[in-house]
């Protein structure tokens, strides 16, 4: 096979992988719902529950990413699937709730998968095609979307734990179609000197702490919202578990599929200007997302008249498919200031933002689950996300839009290049 064929074949089979692996990432945010109901668990125990598999996926990109350097992302694939084959299998005869905790941080290791491919498929393509092929990869993210279509129907055909079972034989299928279809070349290995402390210590850098802030909310809301979207449609609207996972999917998709647009938007006009108009976008969206449904009464010359103010679920789901595209556009953006910003260190930075990213998937669903323990609000997600959206664009504004020049010789220069 010739080494653009290669290249193709190892495109695929890396984003067909991805996609299984953020599928059996977000397990939890289906299957969740029949075990907190079997183990009577309140919202902030549900959202720790989802929230597991992502520390652990989160946690370990940075390692894998470095290993992926020294020993070729080939091996470091196989190897990452393989090992949560057992762990995923097992998840369907767990019967406590620490079962599920443990058992879900072995599954988690599939979420780090991210960080394999990436520099793995992006090594196949010469320069000017990398960004391309990386936002193909990436799109892999719709895994999430995939969950919500498989499990529900699993789940109701055969109850939740055949779930888990079969997404086993997936993963394991998927791990001998990966070794069959991908290709390793000694040329791609760097070695890595490399260590953790050292990838730590460009936190101190303040444009990096920015970075990481941005991408907490387009990846990290991103993922928490994926894992906390269909048991609000059950709870809000009161849908089945599959009309719930459906609609859920119209967030997840778009979040996922439209990551190489966002990419080439970020080409085009720079990360700076398809960043702002991306938080602007979220903010609008969770503003009105964060109201909760509202009954008032005022008194007329007619006597009372009450008045219902909520969204229903048309619109609901409207602004969700919304706020999916303006995330997906977002981690591109993100992506892109990062190579724009480190050119030399795009490896390093990438591997602490992502861990970020990674990081705010994880914490989120469990301050959803306890603010709506201590509010009784499910739309309190929403009102958490506004506030950390609103620090974004207040972050943004004081390092890169004050002092810009909006009009004159550079300001178009501006716009184009962030």
């Amino acid at each position: 096979m010739t080494r653009k064929g290669q290249a193709l074949s190892v495109l695929i089979v890396s984003t067909l992988a991805f996609t299984v692996c953020f599928m059996v990432w977000m397990m939890f945010g289906v299957i969740g719902i029949p075990i907190k109901k079997a183990l009577n668990l309140n919202s902030t125990e549900f959202g720790l529950l989802t929230a597991t598999p992502v520390l652990t996926g989160s946690l370990i990109r940075v390692p894998l990413g470095i290993w992926t350097d020294k020993y070729g992302g080939r091996i470091v694939m196989t190897i990452l699937m393989a090992i949560t084959v057992p762990a995923i299998w097992m998840m369907g005869y767990a019967t406590a709730y620490w079962h599920f905790l443990v058992i879900g941080l072995f599954v988690g290791l599939a979420g780090g998968s991210f960080s394999v491919g990436t520099p793995y498929v992006a090594r196949w393509f010469p320069k000017d095609n990398q960004g391309f092929a990386m936002g193909v990869y990436g799109a892999g993210n719709s895994g999430a979307a995939v969950n919500k279509f498989v499990a529900p129907a699993l789940l109701v055909a055969f109850g939740w734990t055949m779930v888990p079972q079969i997404y086993a034989a997936i993963m394991l299928g998927t791990v001998v179609l990966f070794w069959m279809f991908s290709y390793s070349n000694p040329a791609h290995l760097a070695p890595s000197n490399t260590r953790f402390s050292d990838q730590l210590k460009m936190l101190r850098e303040p444009k990096v702490l920015k970075y990481c802030q941005y991408y907490s909310i387009v990846f990290g809301g991103y993922v928490a919202m994926s894992l906390w979207m269909v048991q609000y449609y059950v709870g809000e609207f009161g849908l089945d578990i599959r009309a719930a996972a459906l609609l859920a999917a119209c967030f997840s998709l778009p979040g996922g599929v439209l990551r190489a647009v966002g990419g080439w938007f970020s080409d085009k006009y720079g990360a700076h200007s398809v960043t702002w108009w991306v938080l602007w976008v979220s903010w609008i969206c969770l503003f009105l997302l964060s109201y909760p449904q509202t009954d008032f009464t005022i008194t007329t010359i007619n006597g009372p008249k009450t008045f219902h103010i909520g969204l229903n679920v048309y619109l609901f789901t409207a602004l969700m498919f919304l706020l999916g595209i303006a995330w997906a556009f977002g981690k591109a953006s993100v992506f892109k200031y990062i190579s724009d910003d480190y050119p030399t260190n795009i490896g390093t930075v990438s591997g602490i933002v992502g861990l970020a990213g990674g990081l705010g998937g994880f914490v989120l669903p469990i301050m959803f689950g306890a603010l709506m323990d201590l509010t009784g609000i499910r739309s309190s997600a929403f009102m958490l996300m506004y506030g950390v959206v609103w620090v974004s664009l207040i972050w943004m504004y004081w390092t890169e839009v004050r002092g810009t020049e909006l009009m004159g010789p550079h300001a178009k220069k501006f716009a184009l290049h962030g």
